[in-house]
């Protein structure tokens, strides 16, 4: 079982998803405004969910004879997701806004696993890669919602 670019792609994963999660989380601590009281527990959840998906990835990288990223160093040398300082002056809708640029993001990686499962005959992930992108797709949307916009995916 070779699937190089399959393998390629979910290490890719591993570094944007433990990536994403530290952006979640940094909204999380650095919220303010009138909806922290709703959206602070939110986070959590986000950061539950992609925390999920790190781990279906990760072990499915395993199944595949990958070897995940396991450093913070790795996690840094490969994610596409941008880390910046956290601050509290950036307002709620900015946060939410960052948000949703990183799941666009993940969604295009996600994207892209789907065609190189397909390419190289691996349906289980490329099953795993069509149910988390619909996941995201539906954040997105709620996130835009939110923010007054239109989904946009």
């Amino acid at each position: 079982m070779k699937l190089e670019e399959t393998k390629r792609t979910l290490n890719q994963l591993v570094a944007d998803l433990s990536q994403f999660s530290v952006v979640i989380h940094q909204t999380h601590w650095y919220m303010r405004g009138p909806e922290f009281l709703s959206l602070h527990p939110l986070m959590d959840e986000y950061m539950d969910e992609i925390n999920d998906q790190l781990d279906v990835i990760s072990e499915r990288l395993i199944t595949l004879g990958g070897e995940p990223y396991s450093t913070l160093q790795e996690f840094i040398d490969n994610t596409g997701i941008k880390d910046e300082k956290g601050s509290y002056s950036k307002p709620i809708p900015e946060r939410l806004k960052n948000l949703v640029a990183g799941y666009k993001y993940l969604i295009g990686v996600y994207e892209k696993g789907i065609e190189v499962s397909e390419k190289e005959g691996d349906l289980g992930t490329q099953d795993i890669f069509i149910s988390f992108k619909t996941d995201l797709e539906k954040k997105v949307w709620m996130l835009q919602a939110t923010l007054n916009e239109a989904p946009g995916i």
